[in-house]
Parts: structure tokens; sequence; C-alpha cells
């Protein structure tokens, strides 16, 4: 996507690095280093998928149980089932794609106001989803699912129940860690942003700020069906 206003001589723009010849060759780089980043974060996550598939193929009957704890816990009320807090977390972070989606086009057309509006309804909808998270890790250990030695799983094979349990606090934490990360960014967008830095001739921060937001999400949408939904059926 170009995003240089041919009126404006990008030789005297003070967004133009010196190693770059014009704005268009500037996003192109930013744009496919973020694309390279991006491609190294999928094989990391798609090493945790691929080892989920492999156990759950040697365990699926042991895997199916345990992910019905996180569905179904005897003892909870149903607002406090992990499988209610991860919907409700989907969608958070889908509406949360949205506000960044439009953040990005209030940045192409060079609407500031709007633009800080919409990230910071972003930031408040991520902090949503930590928040619901620690409250299920919270809830987790109240009921012993905390792999280690305090681990209690009634049913049988207790050690490949804890190895799902290993996997979800891996994929969900690492993934919580990436919101940490993108939280921060969208807060130093905020803080250009303020400043008047973006401009309908320069906006890719945010445009890159946006697709790492994006993979995010969609990671998510991922790791919420694997984890929480395979225990609802019988």
């Amino acid at each position: 996507m170009a995003q240089h206003n041919p009126a404006v001589p990008t030789q005297h723009s003070p967004h133009l690095a010196h190693h770059f010849d014009t704005l268009e060759q500037q996003y192109d780089a930013a744009n496919a280093g973020m694309w390279l980043f991006l491609a190294t974060e999928i094989m990391l996550f798609g090493a945790l998928f691929v080892a989920y598939a492999v156990y759950r193929f040697v365990y699926p009957e042991t895997f199916f149980e345990a992910s019905r704890h996180l569905a179904i816990p005897a003892e909870s009320p149903w607002y406090l089932r992990s499988v209610f807090l991860g919907t409700i977390n989907t969608t958070v972070l889908l509406v949360s794609s949205l506000t960044m989606a439009l953040a990005v086009h209030a940045a192409q057309t060079g609407k500031r106001n709007r633009l800080v509006w919409l990230l910071l309804a972003t930031m408040v909808l991520g902090t949503v989803f930590l928040g619901i998270k620690g409250l299920e890790y919270f809830l987790k250990y109240e009921e012993h699912l905390i792999p280690g030695p305090n681990f209690i799983f009634e049913q049988a094979n207790r050690n490949q129940a804890q190895l799902f349990f290993l996997l979800y606090f891996i994929g969900t934490g690492l993934h919580a860690v990436h919101m940490v990360i993108g939280l921060g960014l969208l807060a130093y967008l905020v803080f250009q942003s303020r400043k008047g830095r973006f401009t309908p001739e320069w906006f890719t921060p945010v445009e890159m700020g946006g697709l790492y937001w994006h993979f995010v999400d969609v990671v998510w949408v991922f790791l919420f069906p694997l984890f929480y939904l395979i225990g609802l059926h019988e």
C-alpha cells in the first residue's frame, strides 16, 4: 500500500530515514520486516500446536477428560467456568481487532483524535482480556490444576492430564506475554499519536502495530478451541 502523497516531496519528509530513497521504499522494507518477524512467531506457536497434536493423538481420552475440567468444573458456577471466560475473552479480542483496524484507518485519513481513542479502546480491551485470564489462572490454582507436585486429577492417567495442562499454560501464557508486549506497543502509538506524529503520508508504525495485534488475536482463535472446546462434546 503506497503511503506517499505525490504532492509532498519525499526528500524533505521528516519521516524518511536517511538510508531510504522514498517513503514507499521505507514502507516496503518495514512491511517485509514485520511479515518476516510474524513468520518466526508462526514457527514458535506452530511448534506448540504440533506438540499438542501429537500428544492429543497419543492420549485422546485423557486430553478429552482434562479439557472437561476447563469446560465443566464440578464445583464452579457457570460464570466462572473456563470455557465461559474463554468465550468472553474471544469476543473481547475480536472486538479489539475491529478497533485496531479502525485505528489504522483513522491514521490513514489523518483523524488524530479518533486514532488516539481507538488505540485506547484497543488497550482497554486487551487489559480486560488479561484480567479475565488472570482470574482463570487463579481458579486453576485453587482447583490444583497447576502442573507440579500439587497437581490433582481425579481420573486415571494423572501424568497425561498434567501434560495437557502444561501445554495449556505454556500456550496461553506465551500468548499473554505477547498481549503485554502488544499493550506496550499500543501505549507507544498513543503517545506518538497525541504528538501528531502520524499523517496520511506516514502511518507505518500504526499499520505494523495493527499487524502484530491481529496476529496475536488469530493465535487465540486457534488456542481457544484446542484447549477449551474438545471437552464439550460427548
